[in-house]
């Protein structure tokens, strides 16, 4: 079933190929020219296939960039040119020229297009702050009344978000003086070698944080090495990193999962075997779905990211049907669920309907 819903979903990422490089060929006008034709027939054809050819020989950097600003065109073309064309056959039934009207309408969508992608950019590289304040209805012991948590999640770092982004985070970060960094997972972008070769490593370890930074791991925290030598990178960038595991931090316990497509991940119940529930329990849980089984252990608090909102209009209508909560806050009895929308990216650097932010959590005891 996987193969088929893959051959099905490649036939209709060509006929979309095709249909906007027909269009763009008529607006061309280039004349009869075979050879023009056959050499914008394999462009389109090299460019289209960029990013999945980029992944599939080793994340080269040039098809990477090539294919990710592919796809923001590719997508903002496939919502304006069905219009621009819906337009242009109503108007074709009045009494207007339709050369001069085809010529205005490409000029739209041009104009458009650079917008929503200068629109989108903005919204994928300008991180706001978003600030949640909960009561977690149990004593963290000894003094800790209050606690100032900051979350951030779908870093995707690699070659699009890279160093710049990830120095703005760290600035971010301190800046709202937390006392404890929690960052659930897809804090790469399926490349090691694109994180440490711009150094993004040895930013991440300029995060302060009275008590630390914690992480888990998303679908994308991968690479062609052992598991071990990931987590490793991570934790020599500041982090410890939570793999199915569980610990105690100023009377707080601290879980962070696998993955959902971990095959190998646990249980929640094994992981929290011996917890002391009467404490605040934090869990950090890359993709939110799982929030009932979080609820039935005695979790207070759920992180999650995975979904970006959707990070393109109008797939946030998609997540919001997947996820009970695929963005924001959501309270089931006494367990707060948080989802972020990520601070970076997958694919398209945009985003268009959703906004990169980092999360401050404002925790009272009682």
């Amino acid at each position: 079933m996987f193969i088929i819903a893959g051959i099905v979903a490649l036939l209709i990422y060509g006929l979309l190929v095709y249909y906007i490089g027909r269009s763009v060929w008529s607006w061309l006008r280039p004349g009869p020219s075979m050879a023009l034709k056959w050499v914008y027939i394999v462009v389109l054809t090299v460019v289209s296939t960029s990013f999945i050819s980029g992944r599939f020989f080793g994340n080269p950097t040039v098809l990477n960039i090539i294919g990710s600003y592919w796809m923001a065109i590719f997508y903002v073309l496939i919502i304006l040119l069905p219009l621009m064309h819906i337009v242009l056959w109503l108007l074709s039934m009045t009494a207007l020229r339709r050369d001069g009207l085809e010529k205005a309408a490409v000029s739209v969508v041009l104009v458009l297009m650079v917008i929503a992608i200068g629109f989108g950019s903005f919204n994928a590289y300008s991180p706001t702050v978003r600030a949640y304040d909960i009561q977690v209805d149990k004593d963290a012991g000894g003094t800790m009344e209050k606690l100032n948590i900051v979350m951030a999640s779908d870093m995707h770092f690699g070659v699009l978000s890279g160093k710049a982004h990830a120095e703005r985070m760290v600035k971010e970060i301190n800046g709202l003086k937390p006392d404890l960094v929690l960052f659930p997972g897809d804090i790469i972008d399926d490349d090691l070698d694109a994180y440490l070769g711009q150094g993004i490593d040895r930013i991440l370890t300029g995060i302060q944080a009275t008590y630390g930074v914690y992480a888990s791991l998303g679908n994308h925290d991968r690479f062609e090495g052992e598991i071990t030598e990931l987590i490793s990178a991570l934790e020599d960038s500041g982090m410890t990193v939570l793999y199915d595991e569980k610990l105690t931090v100023e009377g707080l316990t601290l879980v962070g999962r696998r993955d959902k497509q971990d095959q190998e991940r646990a249980d929640l119940s094994t992981i929290m075997e011996g917890a002391d529930l009467s404490k605040p329990v934090f869990l950090l849980d890359h993709q939110p779905n799982a929030l009932d089984e979080a609820q039935q252990q005695g979790v207070d608090l759920i992180v999650s990211g995975h979904t970006h909102r959707g990070q393109v209009f109008p797939a946030h209508l998609i997540t919001r049907a997947l996820f009970e909560n695929d963005w924001g806050y959501l309270q089931k009895g006494r367990m707060h669920s948080i989802v972020s929308s990520g601070y970076g990216f997958w694919g398209p650097p945009i985003r268009l309907g959703s906004r990169s932010e980092i999360v401050q959590i404002h925790v009272e005891f009682q």
